[in-house]
């Protein structure tokens, strides 16, 4: 067995992690900015989504389209990331990344995934499950399109996910598709494009006094959605 020697360097840090636990376990906030009710949202969760993400943006939250993604891999490791939500309708909740990123990889071996949106400001939260796939290549296309040059660049420089001796590396593989696209056209590359999640479950989160929550649940029943009440 390997004994790891003690030091002062070593209590200090021990002694600083103590100290930042014991503040940590003593947070508190109390939430009581609204209220949620079973009889009075949307028959339909993406109706009462769409109120939520407008309340959001008319409310000026930074980055209200901000999400959790969560997946996992055919070995069930899972794996959490912030996204940005690109669209969302009848049919699920859109994204775009690298087709050979971690969240890509997980996704061709398990299509299941979660997203979760937290408005601190509004003491919010929405989370979501569902079934994954690629949108049309039309669709990939379509937005490709009207992202900025530079992230377009990016989009063909990074081997998202793989690792990189240092910055230097990357910045070198930028250039290289600068110069390469000074005379081709920058169209999008195969390995980039969409996804979107098919909803089959989609929770609303009010935080209320007490941490007596209000969670509404709309669970997919066939064609229906089924509206619950969930514990705190």
């Amino acid at each position: 067995m390997t004994k790891i020697k003690t030091t002062d360097q070593n209590l200090r840090l021990i002694y600083a992690m103590t100290k930042i636990t014991e503040k940590i376990s003593q947070l508190r906030m109390e939430y009581a900015k609204g209220a949620l009710d079973e009889g009075s949202v949307q028959p339909n969760p993406i109706d009462e989504f769409h109120i939520w993400m407008e309340q959001a943006i008319q409310g000026d939250l930074e980055e209200p389209h901000a999400m959790t993604l969560a997946t996992c891999s055919a070995d069930g490791q899972p794996s959490a990331r912030i996204v940005l939500l690109r669209g969302f309708d009848e049919s699920g909740f859109v994204f775009f990344t690298n087709y050979h990123s971690h969240k890509g990889q997980d996704l061709a071996e398990n299509a299941k995934a979660a997203l979760c949106f937290f408005w601190q400001e509004l003491q919010r939260q929405v989370r979501i499950e569902g079934t994954v796939q690629k949108i049309s290549e039309a669709e990939s296309d379509a937005y490709f399109h009207s992202r900025p040059r530079e992230s377009r660049i990016g989009a063909w420089a990074s081997p998202q996910s793989r690792v990189l001796p240092d910055r230097q590396a990357l910045e070198a593989l930028v250039q290289t598709q600068y110069d390469r696209f000074n005379t081709l056209p920058l169209d999008r590359p195969a390995h980039w494009g969409g996804y979107r999640i098919a909803p089959t479950s989609i929770e609303f989160w009010q935080g209320r006094p007490s941490r007596l929550h209000d969670r509404i649940r709309y669970r997919k029943a066939d064609t229906d959605w089924i509206i619950e009440r969930l514990a705190p």
